[in-house]
């Protein structure tokens, strides 16, 4: 089916494992939480500052975007933020017609006005409760696990890791790093995700987004990533043969040959590592040249273990439902291929396993048995 409305598609359940807390606040609250803390912003006007954060962010360049997050960390260093930015999240997501999220943020960053990273997290969590709850009561149910994040360009990965542990049984589901890839590899921290491995907690990598092949090598290999954060370098071991002297001539006409998969590529597919993709976001940091170019089509097609995502729905002014309708305007996709994403997704879920099977059984897969009728 071709030509999916966007009503329809935010009604659809869907799931986010790919979402950063700070690149993801409403524009109205950046602005009052900006006042009560004095912090001077591009420009108060709400609607002017969500198109600042677009257009600031469309640079072709992962360092400047990652720049525009220096408004949004600002203004979430106090509990009272950073309860207000986690219950609005909660809510906005599950308008948008998600199910289940997996939402990431940096304690370390959150601690300019003397909180402490156990505050944080309890202020966030505190946070997510409410706005889940609202969100039941309204008839849009959603679940929210948190993933604490570790900077790359820091030291504090261990530390991260450890309260990640501390916190596991009261909504952190995994850990992360993030920040700049080119100069910071991941086996900078092997100490903490080997201290994760030991205590049997999962973790996700950002790798293969700015950086190339040696860091989702590196996430891997060396530091045994359950998933990778974006992975969409993946490609760069994956050739694709044009027509010519190596076509496959059948019945049917001549066809070019099947990409051929380096070693590294399918190594990925076959041990189904999930890819945390987010489509407009790597078009803004030049990851992907396009939409329409973006990797996702033929790593789909190769049937890699593919998830879609909104990285940071600020800066991307963006949503699910949004970057599920722009895979179906550029690739004609219909409700199957939106159905095998969510799918993908909710498999690689941090949660445990039962969970998992529950989202899938009663909430996903009936909604789209009546969308495919």
């Amino acid at each position: 089916m071709v030509g999916i409305a966007h009503s329809d598609i935010v009604k659809a359940p869907k799931v986010l494992l790919h979402d950063h807390l700070d690149g993801g606040l409403r524009p109205a609250t950046i602005v009052e939480l900006a006042a009560a803390v004095g912090h001077e912003l591009p420009t108060t006007d709400p609607g002017r500052l969500g198109e600042w954060f677009v257009e600031a962010a469309d640079s072709g360049s992962l360092e400047r975007y990652l720049e525009t997050f220096a408004h949004t960390v600002a203004v979430m260093q106090t509990e009272e933020g950073l309860h207000r930015v986690a219950k609005e999240c909660a809510l906005d997501l599950a308008a948008d017609g998600v199910v289940y999220a997996e939402v990431r943020y940096a304690p370390e960053q959150h601690l300019e006005r003397g909180l402490t990273l156990d505050r944080v997290v309890e202020a966030v969590h505190a946070g997510f409760r409410e706005g889940c709850a609202e969100a039941q009561a309204s008839g849009t149910p959603i679940r929210v696990g948190t993933l604490l994040t570790a900077m790359r360009h820091a030291a504090r990965s261990q530390e991260i890791a450890e309260l990640a542990v501390r916190y596991r049984d009261t909504g952190v589901v995994g850990f992360d790093i993030a920040g700049a890839e080119a100069g910071f590899p991941p086996t900078r921290h092997l100490d903490a995700f080997e201290y994760l491995q030991r205590e049997n907690f999962h973790f996700t990598i950002h790798a293969g987004e700015a950086f190339g092949l040696p860091s989702i090598w590196q996430a891997i290999q060396w530091c045994g990533a359950d998933r990778l954060g974006h992975g969409v370098r993946i490609v760069d071991d994956i050739t694709v043969t044009a027509a010519g002297p190596s076509a496959v001539t059948t019945t049917g006409g001549t066809h070019a040959a099947p990409p051929v998969l380096g070693r590294l590529a399918a190594y990925v597919r076959d041990k189904r590592i999930p890819l945390e993709l987010c489509p407009s976001s790597n078009v803004q940091t030049g990851a992907a040249p396009s939409i329409a170019e973006h990797p996702i089509k033929l790593l789909h097609d190769l049937r890699f273990r593919v998830t879609v995502n909104t990285d940071n729905r600020l800066m991307s002014g963006t949503s699910m439902s949004r970057e599920m309708t722009l895979l179906t305007e550029s690739f004609g996709w219909g409700w199957m291929e939106l159905q095998w994403l969510t799918i993908n997704a909710m498999k690689s879920a941090f949660i445990p396993y039962d969970e998992r099977l529950v989202l899938i059984n009663e909430v996903i897969k009936p909604a789209y048995a009546k969308l495919l009728s």
